[in-house]
């Protein structure tokens, strides 16, 4: 029987700052717009994030532990693969998670009166089971990234933005297109590791079908996207020049993805590239914050 650490390992929290990024830039776009902080709506949306990707862990957990992915591979505790939990209790588990998060997100658009993003907070819902989990994931054909870009970027910085300021502006889409690549470039690490062992499983993720090298190269070039876009806003807010100490910490992960064939290594930067995604995000905000004090 599994124990409380090692649910709570299961849980990947490295992958949390995805969702923590979304909602700090989202929220300094709409303190941007509105010129004040609406921290019970921010700590709503934090809080649907974090639970939608704790339930997604726990779901990929359930559905590659049942078809055998996890059975031979390098990285994290696997609370199905390694036997420590029933596979019924990890996809209850990731239910339960799914269930929370609708009823949070329920009463935020309720609160908010963002009514629009009902139907976008259950499509995030089933497109979460959906990634590993049914007869036929996409996660399996190569389509996994696009999940993370779309509801892990835009949708958790645009939703977080709408539910505070009922207005999306440049400042919230590009900062959502920014963490949303710097998200997608961490699944892609975590690809990269796996290839060997998904090929053999008939897991086609986007790295398996860009091949190693490709896959590595395009890690280091969401980052660089990433971290350009930001500038795009400077004229009009000059501090955003501030993102680019963001390159300091994309040093070493990059490197690592492009010279260190050796599985393991590419463990840390999971951590690594996470921290990249709430320094960015931070950065972002700062460099918001800055622009209205100052301006």
């Amino acid at each position: 029987m599994a124990t409380i650490s090692q649910w709570v390992a299961g849980a990947r929290l490295r992958t949390l700052p995805i969702v923590i990024a979304p909602v700090i830039i989202g929220t300094a776009a709409a303190v941007d717009t509105t010129g004040k902080l609406a921290w019970f709506e921010a700590l709503l949306a934090l809080v649907v994030g974090l639970l939608l990707q704790v339930g997604v862990n726990y779901s990929n957990d359930y559905s590659d532990g049942i078809r055998g992915t996890d059975d031979v591979r390098v990285g994290p505790l696997r609370l199905t693969a390694s036997g420590l939990a029933k596979p019924t209790t990890v996809r209850n588990a990731a239910f339960a998670c799914f269930g929370l998060a609708g009823l949070v997100g329920a009463f935020l658009v309720i609160y908010t009166s963002a009514w629009p993003l009902l139907l976008v907070g259950v499509a995030a819902i089933f497109a979460a089971w959906g990634y590993t989990g049914g007869k036929n994931p996409y996660g399996y054909r190569g389509l996994g990234e696009v999940f993370v870009f779309i509801f892990f970027g835009l949708v958790a910085t645009l939703g977080t933005t709408y539910t505070q300021a009922h207005l999306l502006t440049l400042p919230a889409y590009l900062g959502a297109v920014g963490t949303g690549l710097i998200a997608t470039a961490l699944l892609m690490a975590n690809n990269i590791r796996d290839i060997p062992t998904d090929k053999e499983v008939g897991k086609m993720t986007l790295a398996v079908q860009l091949g190693d090298p490709a896959a590595r190269i395009s890690y280091v070039m969401m980052l660089a996207v990433a971290l350009v876009l930001p500038l795009l806003l400077v004229a009009t807010h000059p501090w955003m020049w501030l993102v680019l100490l963001t390159v300091l910490l994309c040093l070493v992960p990059s490197w690592i993805v492009l010279r260190n064939h050796e599985p393991g290594a590419l463990i840390p930067v999971l951590k690594q590239t996470g921290i990249i995604n709430l320094a960015y995000a931070a950065l972002f905000a700062v460099g918001i914050a800055m622009g209205l004090a100052l301006g």
